[in-house]
C-alpha cells in the first residue's frame, strides 16, 4: 500500500511492503517487502528497511540508518543520523546465525542519538534519550537519559524532551518530583523509576 506516499525517484519499496498515509521516503531509500509501517513517516537518505521490522506512526529516521530484520519502533521515536541497530549478538561471517536474531524494542517517543549504537535484544523504554554515540547494551528505563560507552543513566528527560532537575537515582524508598521546563507536566522519581504525574 503506497498511497498518499512521497517516494524519491530513486527510492526501492520492494513489492508487499506497506507504508500508511503522509510517509516521506527520500534519495536512496531501500524498504524490504515484508516491513509494516505507520502513517505519517520520514525516511531520510540512505535509509535501510529490513523485512521483519514494524514502525509505527510519525516516526523519523534520519540519514544512514539500517532497520535491520528484529527491529520495533513504536510510535514517535526519532532515529538521529547514522546510528546503529544490530541483531546477531555474536557475528561470524562464516557462521549463519539468522536464526538467532535477538529482537529490539524501541517504545514509544524515544530518541536515539546520531551516531549511537543499540545492541540487539535491548528495550529502550517510553520517551527515553540515548545520547549521541552511545552504546546501548541492556534495558533503558522509561524517561531515562543515557550517554557512554556502555551506556549509563546520567538523568531523566520528560516527554517534550527537556532535561529534569532530577539526580540519576534515589535511595530505596527516597522520592523527588520536578516539572517540564516547556509544559509544565510533572514528574516523579522513585528510586530508579520516573512516572509522569496525571
Amino acid at each position: 500500500m503506497l498511497a498518499n506516499v512521497t517516494l524519491h525517484p530513486t527510492a526501492i519499496v520492494d513489492d508487499g511492503a506497506q507504508l500508511g498515509p503522509g510517509c516521506r521516503v527520500w534519495h536512496w531509500v531501500h524498504i524490504s517487502g515484508g516491513a509494516r509501517i505507520g502513517a505519517g513517516c520520514s525516511f531520510g537518505q540512505g535509509v535501510y528497511v529490513g523485512n521483519d521490522v514494524l514502525i509505527g506512526a510519525n516516526v523519523k529516521i534520519q540519514n544512514n540508518v539500517s532497520v535491520y530484520d528484529a527491529v520495533t519502533l513504536e510510535d514517535d521515536v526519532f532515529c538521529g543520523p547514522s546510528m546503529v541497530f544490530t541483531n546477531v549478538h555474536n557475528p561470524r561471517a562464516a557462521v549463519v546465525r539468522k536464526g538467532e536474531y535477538r529482537r529490539t524494542l524501541v517504545r514509544r517517543g524515544a530518541t536515539l542519538g546520531a551516531n549511537c549504537t543499540i545492541v540487539c535484544g535491548s528495550t529502550v523504554g517510553e520517551y527515553a534519550f540515548v545520547g549521541a554515540g552511545a552504546v546501548v547494551s541492556r534495558d533503558v528505563p522509561a524517561f531515562a537519559l543515557v550517554a557512554g560507552v556502555p551506556a549509563r543513566r546520567i538523568g531523566w528527560m520528560s516527554r517534550h524532551g527537556e532535561r529534569l532537575s532530577l539526580p540519576p537515582s534515589l535511595p530505596n524508598g527516597g522520592s523527588s518530583d520536578a516539572t517540564c521546563p516547556a509544559t509544565g507536566e510533572g514528574y516523579r522519581l522513585s528510586g530508579d523509576t520516573l512516572t509522569l504525574l496525571v
